[in-house]
């Protein structure tokens, strides 16, 4: 007799959830998804049109093999669906040599011997007219990396998570995740229902669902700008995305539609979200003059007024890393939150991770120097 399908929840069906739906069904689960709004929205991390993908890793080399993995279920997910979420143009990672965030890139191509090439100023100013760099700035082209569509890509996993038979309960808020004797109970309006183990992967609402939560997460309102190129260097035969490292860590991607070029900041930049519920939307002028800053800097070919500009959520650990794992004292709940700007590249690694978790208790991949149970951030 074949063992009974163990019942999974998933709470939040974005960037991770949508993921983990999709390994979940795949592997035979009977998977129900819950999500406030619905897969693909633009309310937290997972909008703006474009995110980029890279080989190579600033914050930590521990993190090129998930990388790999990803890309591997990135592929995986475009051959079963037949949509394109990925474009592999390159990324161009650019900062200070002796930067320590430079350094890291450098030693985790060498430790996994990732494709790339190292650009100085006259080979970059040839090659990518577009860009700037300073005396002393170091330049690398990681040629396993470009940019994903983040709404398609969330929409297309949890479509193929419901052709493999998960249930998604659309605009279903939980309102409490009860671990019990033999499992968990969710709670909605709607009433309970019992599942043998949940995925919870609230996002900005994880101090909301999860008060008790002995990890702190920073939840930050992110401003998205696209403007227009004034040349058409941005949009010649090669069209890598870049992260610059400092002395202000930016990042940008010409958009898939060929008109302007998204940028966004890093986390020290953002102000305190606040209630996630009641995120304010609006971009006053002031916000901007760090964008015209950067332009007038490192990016002079960029018309300095955005024709477009958004508000996101992104939740942020003290140590930049996510937490992975049960919640202490509850086994049967398998929380994913924090992944503090550089989670969506990895999404389909954790969505995988989430399923090991969820149905065995274990995961073969590489995770022990993340912020797991029973563990504190190092």
């Amino acid at each position: 007799m074949s063992p009974a399908k163990k019942r999974v929840a998933v709470v939040g069906v974005g960037t991770m959830g949508s993921q983990a739906a999709w390994r979940l069904a795949a592997r035979g689960a009977e998977v129900v998804g819950y999500d406030r709004f619905a897969p693909g929205h633009d309310r937290s991390a997972a909008g703006g049109e474009s995110r980029i993908f890279r080989s190579a890793h600033f914050e930590d080399s521990r993190y090129v093999p998930l990388l790999k993995h990803a890309d591997t279920l990135y592929e995986q997910l475009q051959e079963e669906t037949g949509r394109e979420l990925r474009r592999l143009t390159g990324c161009l990672l650019m900062g200070p040599t002796e930067h320590e965030q430079m350094a890291t890139v450098l030693q985790s191509i060498a430790e996994h011997g990732l494709d790339h090439e190292v650009l100085d100023a006259e080979s970059l100013a040839k090659r990518f007219p577009q860009y700037r760099i300073e005396d002393g700035d170091a330049a690398v082209l990681d040629r396993r990396a470009g940019l994903i569509r983040p709404e398609l890509t969330v929409q297309t996993a949890a479509r193929r998570a419901e052709e493999l038979g998960a249930v998604i309960r659309r605009y279903t808020a939980v309102r409490e995740i009860t671990p019990v004797a033999n499992g968990v109970e969710i709670r909605t309006g709607a009433g309970s229902e019992h599942f043998d183990t949940a995925v919870v992967t609230p996002g900005p609402w994880v101090n909301d669902l999860l008060p008790d939560l002995p990890w702190e997460v920073d939840v930050r309102r992110l401003v998205s700008a696209w403007y227009v190129p004034t040349t058409d260097a941005w949009f010649g035969e090669e069209r890598p995305a870049f992260i610059r490292t400092a002395p202000t860590h930016c990042y940008g991607l010409p958009s898939p539609d060929g008109v302007s070029v998204k940028l966004g900041l890093s986390r020290a930049l953002h102000r305190p979200a606040g209630d996630p519920n009641q995120l304010e939307r609006t971009v006053r002028p002031e916000e901007l003059k760090i964008f015209a800053d950067l332009m007038g800097r490192y990016l002079p070919d960029l018309n300095p007024d955005p024709i477009r500009l958004a508000v996101y959520m992104e939740g942020y650990t003290e140590s930049s890393r996510p937490l992975v794992g049960p919640l202490p004292g509850a086994e049967n709940v398998v929380l994913l939150a924090g992944f503090s700007g550089h989670g969506f590249k990895l999404a389909p690694a954790f969505g995988d991770i989430a399923a090991d978790l969820a149905l065995d208790g274990t995961s073969s991949q590489p995770i022990d120097f993340l912020t797991t149970v029973g563990r504190t951030e190092a």
